[in-house]
């Protein structure tokens, strides 16, 4: 395996427990429910740890936006199907955006590893 499939594979790790964590966060209930909480809590900790893999290679910023815009649309979805919150014409427009700004630094930045 390459030095960059695994930097990026490392970076998924981190935006899929960040997703999962903050479906968990919200299942939390304020910090009173033991399990989701501690669940978030190792997921968020995990998550980091990822990160911190892919900062070996690529600049923070660009991983940190990517790590952060893949986890809005991937939460998003999770909220839409898990937890039945709607998301209204313009939301899906914002979320489309965002998507089509990692799409355009992964494609077309040389920023996005060194």
């Amino acid at each position: 395996m390459t030095p960059t499939f695994l930097n990026y594979a490392a970076l998924g790790c981190a935006i899929v427990l960040e997703t999962i964590g903050t479906a968990l966060l919200a299942q939390s209930q304020q910090f009173t429910k033991l399990w989701p909480t501690f669940g978030m809590a190792v997921c968020y900790i995990l998550s980091l740890y990822f990160l911190s893999h892919a900062l070996k290679v690529m600049p923070v910023g660009i991983a940190y936006a990517i790590w952060s815009g893949l986890g809005i649309v991937l939460i998003s979805a999770v909220s839409y199907f898990a937890f039945r919150q709607a998301l209204d014409l313009a939301a899906i427009i914002g979320i489309g955006f965002i998507l089509t700004g990692v799409v355009i630094v992964n494609a077309f930045s040389a920023s996005a590893s060194h």
